[in-house]
């Protein structure tokens, strides 16, 4: 049987940390198996944490310990999709903590370097296929922001 899952390689040293923290924050996310590095893999400390395979949100992802020669970056993502703008104040203000950062349009780094788009179910309703006026005026008034709210899609959306 083919499977596909994300590979994400954590130049950080941070795999095990980031799936722990994932496990603890995001629903239907866990630590599924942590493989140590053996003696002699380049860019990996023997007896480290070297292949963490987790869980966020149901979907499995792998995570790599191997060295910084490779980091993430904004090229990929997770798309959080949650409910209404408490969900995202919370997903928000957790994933920008203690080393993140926000980004445009929903996006944001967490403390691990993974980048995450923040998007409430309301973006994907009062967008639709952004074919109407009401639409493109929910859509223009996303772009300008960093954290997504909601409140203000809604007037944009309706004043269109």
């Amino acid at each position: 049987m083919v499977t596909v899952r994300p590979h994400l390689w954590f130049g950080n040293d941070r795999a095990g940390e980031a799936a722990a923290f994932y496990a603890e924050h995001i629903p239907n996310s866990s630590v599924d198996s942590v493989l140590k590095a053996p003696e002699g893999v380049p860019g990996a400390t023997a007896g480290a944490d070297f292949v963490v395979e987790f869980t966020v949100a149901g979907m499995p992802v792998i995570g790599l310990n191997a060295g910084p020669d490779l980091t993430l970056d904004e090229a990929f993502s997770f798309y959080l999709r949650v409910d209404g703008q408490e969900e995202v104040d919370h997903y928000w203000n957790l994933l920008t903590a203690d080393g993140g950062s926000p980004g445009p349009c929903g996006w944001c780094k967490d403390k691990f370097g993974v980048s995450w788009q923040v998007i409430p179910k309301e973006l994907e309703q009062l967008s639709g296929t952004y074919s109407t006026p009401a639409e493109i005026a929910t859509m223009n008034a996303m772009l300008k922001m960093g954290k997504i709210d909601v409140a203000a899609l809604q007037t944009a959306h309706d004043a269109a």
